[in-house]
C-alpha cells in the first residue's frame, strides 16, 4: 500500500532595511531520475520580481538559480511536494559480472567514458 505526502518547506529571511540580494541556488526539486512518484511539485518565491532559471547539474539533479534585480527587506522561498511513499527495496539493481568482486577494474569504454565525465572535477 502506498502512502501520499505532503512536504512543505518554508525558509524567510527578514532584513531590517532594504538590501540588495545576491543570486541564490536552491537544490530544493526532486530529481528526475529519483524512483519516488512526484504528484505534484511548486516553488513560491518573494519578492516576486524575479528571474529564475533551472538547470540540472552533471548529476541530474535540480538546480534553481534566481536573481533578484531589485531591493528588498524580505526574502522568501516555500516549497511544497506531493510524494507517493512507497517501500523500495535498495539493493534491487544488477552487478556486473566484471565488479562482483572487489577490487574490480571497469571495461575499457566505460572507463573512457567515467574518465571524461569526471575531467572538469
Amino acid at each position: 500500500m502506498t502512502i501520499r505526502v505532503a512536504i512543505q518547506h518554508k525558509t524567510t529571511y527578514e532584513f531590517d532595511r532594504f538590501v540588495n540580494v545576491a543570486p541564490h541556488v536552491l537544490r530544493l526539486k526532486p530529481a528526475a531520475h529519483s524512483r519516488t512518484k512526484i504528484h505534484a511539485y511548486s516553488l513560491k518565491v518573494l519578492p516576486e520580481t524575479h528571474f529564475i532559471n533551472v538547470q540540472q547539474d552533471p548529476f541530474g539533479n535540480f538546480q534553481t538559480r534566481l536573481v533578484f534585480p531589485e531591493k528588498t527587506n524580505k526574502l522568501e522561498f516555500y516549497v511544497e511536494v506531493i510524494a507517493d511513499m512507497t517501500v523500495i527495496n535498495p539493493f534491487d539493481f544488477f552487478v556486473e559480472s566484471y565488479a562482483e568482486t572487489f577490487p574490480f577494474a571497469y571495461k575499457k569504454e566505460l572507463k573512457k567514458e567515467l574518465e571524461s565525465l569526471f575531467a572538469s572535477y
